[in-house]
Formats: structure tokens, C-alpha cells, sequence
């Protein structure tokens, strides 16, 4: 684990900074490369891919793996505290892994986006049946016109607005059908997509035939944005997992929400650990999502909003408010924040080794 004084330090400038030095990284560390190219282009046209690095036994028993950038913007962080996993790797069994997936979401690291090079949140994407690419909340309908105004960003008192649509139909009931996911609008927020991605197709692909044979595998997906700033939010997926509450707590210190736990904030469909256990149907699955809380939710989703506005409705280049403050919104720039966030992602990944490979080593 980095200093704390040093963890600001591990935070790139942009995308192509930040495979360059998770590549190093990960030769310094011996750990093999895979590289999953993919076809759209970066800011500079600069060429994009989904990178893994992996410690340890090919045909691992036991594997942990942390997938970071499936929201492109916040993979800054995630990038952050992959370097420092790989500078004190958890140590491994002979029959164990260690498996990070260096940003799922590319495009939308490199462009500041939220969303992939098609408007998709990858996280509502991961849908395994045909005909469900459909459709959005009744609640998200009344509120399209609010959330997804088909203009360039200014100020139009949003946040107002948003408030008043909570005062009117309730706060979580506002939430809830923004965050759900939708399949009607294209251009709007938290669209799903109309097929499955470019990005999650390879990862699939990928996932199948590398760790399809192992017996247990726990996957850590992490996040910005949600709860409070500097803290992490643990939440699992519901359905997903066979650990009781109880000993992933013990295990990762740290509280859990959502699955047999509290509810969590909202439900999503489409998300990543939902499709885990039917891409894996042999291997035992624990699934944790991490939060790093950054700001209010009324500037996260107004710095989505505009940076939305921007991308469709603009000209969508890179050197504009609206990516700045996305990028503020979702990676604070405040080193407090950033050492926050590079050493609680880090060290979850190190107590879920310590848990994962335990038996491995008695």
C-alpha cells in the first residue's frame, strides 16, 4: 500500500497516461498482459483497449478480480489504486490469482464520458436475453424533457427543477427510475443500449475462457460517485453470492448494503453482477460493488446532465466545462480525496485476497 502522501500521486492526467503506466506497472510486477482492442478512437485518435493484468496461476482454483473504468471517467480512481496494488500485490497461493481489469469503459475514460462511444451506460448493459432491449420507467418518461434537454448545456435552474420532481413524486421514487436503466432514449441518460456492447462483448469473451474453470472467484467492480466524499459504500447484488453478510463484513471490515442487507440507494437492471453467476455457472461467485463517495447527487447528475448536453448537442470536444466538471464531479481533484480513494480500493482488493485465498494456504 502507497503512503498516503504518495497516493495523489498515482492519479494520470488522462486515459493514455494512465495504460501507459498500468502497463509498466505490470511487467514491474511479472505479471502477464492481455490487451482487448477496441474500435473506437481516443481525443488525439489515439487507439483504445480494455488491459488485464494477471498475478499468478493461469488456471487458478481461487482468483480475485477487480474491474475498474465500467463508467469511463471514474476509472481515474480505479486506475490509481491498481497501481498501487501493483507495487504490493497481496501475496498468492500456488493455485491462486490476482486479475485487474484496467478500464472496461475506455472511450468514455478518454473523453471524459460517463457513457461508451455509443451513448451506453455499460453498467445497464449486461443483459443475457434477447428482447429485453426495451423500454424505460414510466416516472423516467415524465422526466426525459428535464433530464435530457435537446440543447447545449446552460443554465436552465436544473437543480431546482430536479428537487421540485422530488418534492412531487418522492425523492427515492425520482431516483430510482433515473438510476434504473432505460432503452428508449438514445441520447439520454442511463441508456442501456439496443444491443449488447463492443466493451462487455470482449469482456465476456474473455471472461469465459480464462476463468471459466475456476472454482471460486470474487469480483470487486468499483465506482465513483455515490455516498459520502472520501468514504466507501460496499453494495452487493442481489441474488448474486453465497458468503452470508456476516462473513464478508468480518472479512472486508467494512459494512455491507444491498443484497440480504439493507436495500441499497437503487436498484439497476443490466448491471455487471448480475450477469456474473449465468457467465460462470461453475464457479462460485462473490461479487462486492465499491462506491467512492464524491459530491451531492444533485451535482453529480447536473454534471452528467451537461456533459450529456455537451457531447450531443455541442461539439463534443474534450476542452470544455462541462468534461472538467464531470471529471470534478466524479474524480475530485482535492489530494484528500485522491488518497482516499487510491487506498480504499486498494484495500479492498487486499482483504479479499486475504479472505479468497485463505484455505488456499492452510
Amino acid at each position: 500500500m502507497p503512503r498516503a502522501s504518495a497516493a495523489a500521486e498515482l492519479f494520470a492526467p488522462d486515459y493514455a497516461a494512465a495504460r501507459e503506466r498500468f502497463r509498466a506497472a505490470a511487467l514491474r510486477a511479472g505479471a502477464t498482459l492481455d490487451a482487448l482492442p477496441l474500435a473506437a478512437r481516443g481525443p488525439r485518435d489515439e487507439n483504445l483497449s480494455i488491459d488485464i493484468a494477471w498475478l499468478g496461476a493461469r488456471q487458478p482454483r481461487h482468483a480475485v478480480l477487480q474491474v475498474t473504468g465500467v463508467h469511463g471517467v471514474e476509472a481515474f480512481a480505479g486506475s490509481a489504486a491498481q497501481l498501487a496494488l501493483l507495487a504490493a500485490p497481496p501475496q498468492l497461493p500456488a493455485d491462486g490469482a490476482l486479475v485487474l481489469l484496467h478500464v472496461l469503459n475506455p472511450y468514455g475514460m478518454a473523453w471524459l464520458r460517463r457513457a461508451n462511444e455509443h451513448n451506453v451506460d455499460l453498467n445497464r448493459n449486461f443483459h443475457l436475453d434477447s428482447g429485453i432491449w426495451t423500454g424505460a420507467p414510466p416516472l423516467y418518461k415524465r422526466l426525459d424533457a428535464l433530464l435530457n434537454p435537446a440543447s447545449p448545456p446552460a443554465r436552465d435552474a436544473f437543480a431546482l427543477r430536479l428537487a421540485a420532481a422530488g418534492l412531487r413524486h418522492g425523492v427515492h421514487a425520482v431516483r430510482q427510475a433515473i438510476a434504473h436503466g432505460q432503452h428508449r432514449y438514445p441520447r439520454g441518460l442511463f441508456y442501456g443500449g439496443a444491443e449488447l456492447q463492443p466493451g462487455p462483448r470482449l469482456f465476456i469473451d474473455w471472461l469465459q475462457a480464462q476463468l471459466g474453470t475456476a472454482e471460486r472467484l470474487f469480483v470487486i467492480d468499483m465506482h465513483t460517485g455515490l455516498g459520502p466524499q472520501g468514504k466507501d459504500t460496499l453494495i452487493l447484488e442481489p441474488g448474486v453470492g453465497s458468503a452470508s453478510v456476516a462473513t464478508l463484513q468480518a472479512a472486508l471490515q467494512r459494512p455491507l448494503t444491498g443484497g440480504s442487507a439493507a436495500p441499497a440507494a437503487y436498484t439497476v437492471r443490466g448491471s455487471l453482477g448480475a450477469a456474473l453467476p449465468r457467465l460462470l455457472p461453475e464457479t462460485r461467485i462473490e461479487f462486492v460493488l465499491q462506491e467512492i463517495g464524491t459530491w451531492p447527487p444533485l451535482r453529480v447528475i447536473g454534471a452528467l446532465r451537461d456533459e450529456n448536453r455537451w457531447h450531443h448537442y455541442g461539439d463534443g470536444s474534450i476542452d470544455h466545462p462541462a468534461k472538467r466538471c464531470l471529471l470534478e464531479a466524479l474524480c475530485p481533484a482535492a489530494s484528500a480525496w485522491r488518497e482516499a480513494a487510491a487506498t480504499l480500493g486498494a484495500g479492498l482488493v487486499q482483504r479479499a485476497a486475504a479472505w479468497q485465498f485463505a484455505d488456499a494456504r492452510a
